[in-house]
């Protein structure tokens, strides 16, 4: 496979990405070649989970564009490790755009993937953006309202209440940190049963278990879902249907929002499930058959 880095920007910071080039022209026409871009979820970075799918991506003939945003991994900009999904999807429609202008991408043929927190930063960008091709959300965070109320069903009320506190006093202190990621009973944004030992299998070198503690504040304003009536271009969503962390139950209501054509895989797994092994499989198998019924 042939994969070279590709220097972006957003609002004037540098964002580190990997272009994976397409290595057939199955999907190619004379407007040029389709190209699916990828950023990840709560914190995460583009080397944890993203490379698999990037590969099966490129290798069925699209190219592909995996980036970090501002903040983290190895992207520039400045405050480091906000997590803020306004922020985030600024970064993605400054990538979008930017995708769209490289030698040989097809502009009309850009696909929006996106996985946990990332998942629903795609179904609102695109909800804003018409040429958008298709978009592919698995694991998908997209009802704030929802994850909040699923923290306290696994931690209760008194870590959200310790969450909250945390927050305000990072409103003040603006390099108060939290952990993001922490065994039940911890503090962290996530303490699931499952949490810390998915964050642990699927984390790169880059991944810093650290983030703004303000960052929980804006949780509750991250609803995808209230977008997801203005997408018209064909959507996969992949539900991870025993999903703690995500709750499956918003992805459903995306479902029946969308007025397009919509796909729903499902699959009896975690959060951190769909990353690897046999789901993993199954899953990249029906994106890719999906992304060759929108470009093939």
């Amino acid at each position: 496979m042939t994969r070279s880095d590709l220097s972006l920007t957003s609002h004037g910071d540098s964002l580190s990405a990997s272009h994976h080039h397409a290595e057939t022209d199955a999907w190619t026409t004379a407007a040029g070649r389709p190209c699916v871009v990828m950023a990840h979820g709560f914190g995460a970075t583009k080397d944890a989970g993203l490379t698999p799918f990037a590969e099966r991506f490129a290798a069925a003939g699209a190219d592909v564009v995996v980036f970090d945003y501002r903040g983290f991994g190895t992207s520039g900009g400045a405050p480091r490790q906000q997590v803020d999904h306004r922020r985030h999807r600024a970064d993605y429609r400054s990538v979008l755009s930017q995708v769209r202008g490289l030698d040989g991408i097809d502009p009309d043929r850009v696909v929006l993937w996106g996985s946990s927190y990332s998942g629903g930063h795609v179904v609102a960008v695109a909800a804003g953006d018409p040429r958008v091709a298709a978009v592919i959300s698995q694991g998908a965070a997209m009802d704030g309202l929802a994850a909040v109320a699923e923290i306290v069903t696994y931690a209760g009320v008194r870590q959200v209440l310790r969450l909250t506190a945390h927050a305000l006093r990072g409103l003040v202190q603006r390099g108060h940190e939290i952990p993001i990621v922490a065994a039940p009973g911890e503090l962290a944004a996530i303490t699931s049963h499952d949490g810390l030992s998915g964050y642990e299998i699927i984390m790169g070198p880059t991944f810093e278990n650290r983030m703004l503690a303000r960052g929980i504040l804006p949780i509750l304003l991250n609803r995808p879902v209230s977008s997801a009536s203005r997408l018209r271009m064909p959507v996969m969503l992949v539900i991870a249907a025993s999903d703690t962390i995500a709750p499956p139950s918003a992805v459903e209501r995306v479902a029946a929002r969308v007025r397009g054509r919509v796909e729903v895989e499902r699959f009896d797994v975690g959060h951190f499930e769909i990353y690897r092994g046999e789901v993993f499989e199954k899953s990249v198998a029906a994106q890719v058959a999906f992304l060759d019924s929108v470009l093939g």
